[in-house]
């Protein structure tokens, strides 16, 4: 299969799996929804960058000594439907770079990143994705069985944190955290993240 350099060379209104897009070297920061092509917002801002930084500083420190791995954007997600079992690069169509993650099964992990949900998704948004965050990318993670999914409002300085409920296969809000709250995780209740700390500038 010949190595893809162009964006022009790709059909964006196409249909791809994984084993295509190990081929791609473009330029262009994409991700691949379900088999479609997604471009990601052109470089973040300074604020998202800002929040994206201290987020990471914090969670490296509570994480460093346990078996939990955290990881930061740009890092390769290939996630698939937890209730089917096919793993294989040309049964993959979806391919995420989350802001923040964490995963704790080291067998999902291997040189190219990430195969399977991680325990805990970070996204933090920026203005021009607000709509991927929120939809598209909500329905992915709970299909995939994300235990936790954290959406960052870095503007309006809040968190909404939202828990699997996997009996029902569903996310419930559980909490919305705001300005000088300390904002703890529920898959990793010892986590606690200091918002004025995040948030500050």
């Amino acid at each position: 299969m010949a190595t893809i350099t162009q964006l022009s060379q790709l059909d964006l209104n196409g249909h791809y799996s994984y084993a295509d897009y190990l081929n791609w070297r473009l330029d262009e920061t994409i991700e691949l929804i379900k088999g479609k092509i997604s471009l990601m917002s052109p470089a973040p801002s300074l604020d998202h960058q800002r929040v994206s930084t201290r987020l990471t500083g914090i969670l490296y420190a509570q994480f460093k000594k346990q078996p939990c791995q955290l990881f930061a954007a740009p890092f390769d997600v290939r996630l698939y439907d937890r209730r089917k079992s096919v793993v294989a690069n040309q049964d993959i169509y979806t391919v995420v770079q989350p802001d923040l993650c964490v995963i704790c099964d080291t067998g999902k992990l291997d040189q190219r990143g990430c195969l399977g949900a991680p325990d805990w998704i970070i996204e933090i948004l920026s203005k021009g994705n607000s709509k991927k965050e929120m939809q598209t990318k909500f329905e992915l993670y709970r299909e995939s069985g994300v235990k936790e999914y954290w959406i960052v409002y870095p503007f309006e300085q809040a968190v909404h944190q939202f828990v699997l409920d996997e009996e029902h296969d569903k996310y419930e809000l559980l909490a919305m955290f705001s300005g000088e709250d300390l904002a703890t995780s529920h898959v990793f209740p010892d986590c606690e993240v200091d918002l004025q700390e995040a948030f500050a500038e």
